[in-house]
Order: C-alpha cells, then structure tokens, then sequence
C-alpha cells in the first residue's frame, strides 16, 4: 500500500482529490461569505433607496399640501371677508359665507383626494367644504390640534394620519390632517386657521414600500415624540409603540435617530436582531424609520446554505471518483514523456511522440515535439546567421570605398585649384569635401556636439553663399557656454537647406539668416529665422500638424502619424524637418522638438528646443536677445 502511495498513480491521486477538496472548501466558504455580504449589501442598498423614495415622494407630497393652503391662506378675497367685522346685516353676511365656500369649493375640486377643508375665523365663524352632509365638532377650540395650530407663526403644522376626522363627526374615513394660522396681510396680524384633511392612503401606501418583509413597522415619528403614521395601526393620540417597548421615551426616541441622521441623509444600521433605515423629509420636522427582524432577513441565505451542504457532499463523491480516474489517465502519458524527454537530453532530436490522452496533455506533447524540431532548426540558423553576418560585414568595409574615394578625391580637386589660386571655387570644393566626410560617417556616434553642426552649417553655406552670388546674408550668435551641448548629427543642416532653398531662394532680394539662441531655466532654443517667402497658411497648417502627430508616434509607437506619411507621399519638401524633430523627439522626450512659425512675404522661424547642457544653467540669462 505504500509503495502504491509512492507511483505517480497514487501521489496524483491524493494530489487531486486534497487539491479538489482544498478549492472545494475555500470556494464554499468564500461563496457564502460573499452571498452573505452582497444579500446585506443588496438589502442594504433597496432599504436605502426604498426610504430615499419615500422621503423624496413624501416631501413632493408635503409640498402640495404646502402649496395647498397658501392657496388659501394667500386669498386676498378670503382674506377681506374674513377680516371683515363691520358687516351686521345678516343678508350680507350671507353672501359673504357662501362667497368663501364657493371659493374653498372651487380648491376642493381641484384635486380629488381632499376630503374637507375648513377654515375658522378667531371672530367665531366657521367655514367648511366637504362631500357629504358634515356635523362639525363645535367644541374644537379646546382640542389640541386647535390650541397647537393656533400657538404656530404661520408655518404649515401636520397634524398626522387619524383614523377618522377630527372634525367632522359624520366622517369615519382615515385622514391625514394638516393646516396654519391664517394672517390679515394688510394689517399683519392673525385671522383665523386653516384645516385641511386629506386622504391618508397616498401617505400609508408609502410607508408600506418600505416593508422589507412581512414583520417589518414603518413608523412616521415627529419631534415632540407623536407617532404621525404606522404600519401598526397608529394614531396621534398614541406614543411610540416601538420606543416604549424598549423603555425608551418618545422624544429621546427621535433625538436618538435624529442624532444618527445628524451627518447623513439616510441611516442604514443592521443592528443584533433588527435592521433599522430611517431617513427625513425635508418639508416636514418627521423621521421614517423602518425596522425589520433580522430572522426575516436571513430566510434566503438559510436557504442558500442547506443548498450549499448538499452540492458539497456530492462533490466530494464525485472529487473522489474524478480523482481516481484522472490520475490513471495522466500518469500513463507523463511517463512516456519522461522517456521521451530524456532521450532529448542525450541528443536524440528526431524521434516524435504520439500520445492521445487530455487535451492539455497532448498540448503538452505537441508543444514538446515542435520544441524538439526547432532546436534542429535553430541550429542551422544559428550556422546561416554567423555567415550572414560575416558577409554583411565585408560588404560595409567595401561600400566605405565609394565616399572615402571621393572626400579624398575632392581634396585633390582643391590642392590642384589652389596651386591655380582660384581660392573662390577652391573654398566650394573644399566645404563639399568636408560636407561628405562629415555626412558619410557614422561609425563613432550619430551624436555629436553643436560647435561641429554650426562647422558643417557653415560648409554648406560657403557653397551656397557661391551660387547665390552675395544674395545670402547670414548672422550667427551662439554663445561658447552651449557649443559643446550634444544633439543628433545632422540636425542644422536640413533646416538650413530648407530655409535656403524654399525661403530665400526665390527672393528677387537679399536674403538674411540670422541663427541664434535664448536659453531658459530647462532647456536650451536655437532658432534659424529668415526673411524668405514664408510658408503660406494651409500648409503652414499642415507641417504643424505633421509635426504634432511625429511627437504623438514618438510617445504612443503603435499610432500612425497620418499627416507625416501623407507629406511623406507628395514628395520630399518638409520631410527633413520632420525627420529632425522625430529624431529629438525620441533623443530627448516629448516636451523637445521643433516649433514652426512663419508669415507668408515676412519670413520663417524655426525654434529647435533641446535640454540645457549641464553645467549651464548658472549661465542662464532671463531672456537673451536676438542678434
């Protein structure tokens, strides 16, 4: 038994089925402390958006009842007719009782979940719509919800759901009561008080979307401790249930929950045995709270478990019976591989091996047998490259003859002119003797210092100062701090020949070049400004783009700068430039390049902005003028 335990067999099984049996158990607790955080937090979040709803509908609703009576209160007629005293014949009095009613009438049946709406005057008269025949309570002055309308300063005091009115006898249908005091505007003071009862449904319909479960109180608490509406069955008349069943005091209950609220518009608190989420309106000095058992809550995830300890004890009979088997058919393949792979450490690369098993195994295979071919592979390339590469190094050695022939050539061309003194043409062949050697070299560095590009910009210019015939006029300022800064090789000369041959070339006047340079606290500019042609606007306009698209490529290789290949295509004007400034972008970074700017008939100005050499930056001027 244990030498069976020690075959690949037997390790790969007890390997899988403790592996399977590992992932199995890590997953299982995972996944149910994850199902039991997202319930919570899926709970949490419809609790918190159920009351974020139910505050927001209960402030739209508060709202219009607010809007309600101003209607009412804000009536300049009513108001007048109220207010007015003086009026004894009792035939007007009666015109002016049914002018008031027909104007609450008028407010009545502008929405239809009023039931009544009653105003009474502090001279004793008493004004009321309502649907049906009413028998109005006339001992109201002594009620509480008078004294407490009467004591307020004109701000809208709800009352709170009853179970019936609380004025009109005749009405048994539960409201939600609700009204102010009424102000004469002209003489700013008190009149009367506005009562209004509405229908309690739209305000108990809420309360019930915020039942989590079938076990869940919904309770409107206000700040003086006085329930305005609950899932229990509540009226104004009574206290808290909820808080005094845990000895709790109305008001310490809502100073409580109002001091929970004091830094949030909603609580979410998931207590030992309940689930508390309240939240408060903004029109109304109220909290909504909702409290559900915890019991309640967990019913899914008790289902969730069972479900969970079932599928476990399946698999660990299928991760037993999977185990087996997988380990036969596994270690069969892997032991001809072994065989195989061994062969290959002694040399043996032709042989191949077939082998139907797993698809990752005859993966495996398949990949062992390429691997095997390739090495044969790579070896005859390995012979091919090294004579290659000996072959390419002959070929430069010989492709060197050309340009030394004729640097070395010229050079002769300029002795035998010299010996003529004809010092004139001798100087060209020289500067175009030094122009090749400088630009057929490249074996030290493609990197040189800017004192050898102004040498070779001055080359240039002495042949082409010889064609123009004295039509080219140039001034350099550069000061001997920065002619040792290092920047790429042949980066003036493009630009020089550019501003040459597109700009002052086809001037009928002397052309000026004025190369300088201004220095900051970072980087160091060189400038070539000329007095030619100018670049007109559109494709000004496309060279800088040209231009922006370089530096994007340089910074993100895989984009493909469009314009530079369009200009690129059309032919060669531009595209040293380009060259340049892709070649400082990619030396020195994005922030480095060139900057285009020219006006047509006035002249160009290149500004060539490179890192300040190190060493200068104590040099540095604020600003250095042009020459």
């Amino acid at each position: 038994m244990a030498r069976g335990f020690r075959t690949i067999h037997g390790r790969l099984f007890i390997l899988l089925f403790i592996s399977m049996m590992s992932l199995l158990l890590i997953v299982s607790v995972l996944y149910y402390k994850r199902a039991t955080d997202l319930f919570h937090t899926k709970i949490s979040s419809i609790a918190e958006k159920s009351v974020s709803q139910t505050v927001n509908y209960y402030d739209l609703l508060l709202k219009g009842y607010d809007s309600l009576t101003k209607s009412i209160t804000g009536n300049l007629d009513i108001q007048r007719l109220i207010a007015d005293t003086r009026v004894t014949d009792s035939a007007l009095r009666m015109i002016n009782t049914r002018t008031i009613t027909n104007l609450l009438g008028a407010i009545y049946y502008s929405r239809k979940d009023i039931i009544g709406i009653h105003v009474m005057s502090y001279t004793g008269s008493f004004y009321s719509y309502e649907n049906y025949i009413n028998a109005i309570d006339q001992s109201y002055a002594s009620s509480p919800w008078y004294r407490q309308l009467k004591q307020s300063n004109g701000e809208l005091i709800f009352l709170g759901v009853y179970d019936q009115s609380i004025i009109d006898r005749m009405e048994t249908r539960s409201v939600f009561a609700f009204g102010r005091q009424m102000y004469d505007l002209t003489q700013h003071k008190p009149i009367g008080i506005v009562l209004i009862e509405m229908d309690s449904a739209p305000i108990m319909s809420a309360l019930d979307n915020l039942r989590l479960s079938a076990n869940s109180d919904v309770t409107i608490l206000a700040r003086d401790g006085v329930v305005v509406a609950s899932t229990k069955g509540s009226s104004t008349s009574k206290s808290d249930p909820t808080a005094m069943d845990r000895g709790l005091a109305p008001s310490n209950s809502y100073a409580k929950l109002a001091n929970l609220l004091l830094s949030r518009d909603v609580l979410v608190n998931q207590q030992m045995d309940y689930m508390l989420v309240a939240a408060k309106p903004i029109m109304a000095d109220w909290i909504v709270y909702s409290e559900t058992p915890e019991k309640d809550l967990n019913v899914e995830l008790d289902q969730t478990k069972n479900y969970l300890l079932l599928v476990i004890s399946i698999l660990i009979v299928v991760a037993m019976a999977l185990a087996i088997f997988v380990s036969r058919t596994i270690s069969s393949p892997l032991k001809r591989l072994i065989h195989e792979m061994r062969r290959v450490e002694r040399g043996h690369f032709k042989g191949e091996l077939q082998v139907q098993s797993y698809e990752e195994i005859n993966i495996l295979v398949s990949s062992f047998n390429q691997m095997v071919n390739r090495m044969d592979e790579l070896i005859e390339r390995v012979k091919v490259s090294s004579i290659s590469e000996k072959n390419a190094q002959l070929q430069a050695l010989q492709s060197q003859v050309n340009p030394h022939f004729l640097y070395n050539t010229l050079d002769m061309i300029y002795w035998m002119l010299d010996e003529k003194e004809n010092d004139r043409l001798g100087s060209v062949v020289l500067s175009l003797s030094h122009l090749f050697r400088y630009s057929s070299n490249w074996e030290d560095s493609s990197q040189v210092t800017l004192r050898e590009e102004l040498e070779q910009m001055r080359h240039y210019l002495t042949i082409i100062a010889s064609r123009l015939e004295g039509r080219l006029s140039l001034r350099i300022h550069i000061d001997d701090q920065y002619l040792d800064a290092p920047l790429p090789k042949m980066t003036l000369q493009p630009i020089i020949e550019n501003a040459v041959k597109y700009g002052l070339e086809p001037l009928p006047v002397e052309g000026k070049l004025n190369v300088y340079c201004q220095a900051s606290d970072q980087a160091l500019y060189i400038i070539i400004q000329d007095n030619g042609i100018g670049i007109v606007a559109n494709r000004l306009t496309e060279l800088q783009e040209a231009l922006r698209q370089v530096t994007l490529q340089a910074v993100k290789p895989d984009t493909e700068p469009a314009a530079a290949i369009a200009m690129e295509r059309k032919g060669r004007k531009g595209v040293g430039l380009l060259n340049v400034h892709r070649r400082l972008v990619l030396m020195y970074g994005e922030n480095f390049g060139i900057q285009l700017d020219s006006t047509e008939e006035k002249g160009t100005t290149i500004r060539l902005s490179m890192p300040l050499p190190s060493g200068s930056a104590e040099h540095v001027l604020p600003s250095t003028k042009r020459p």
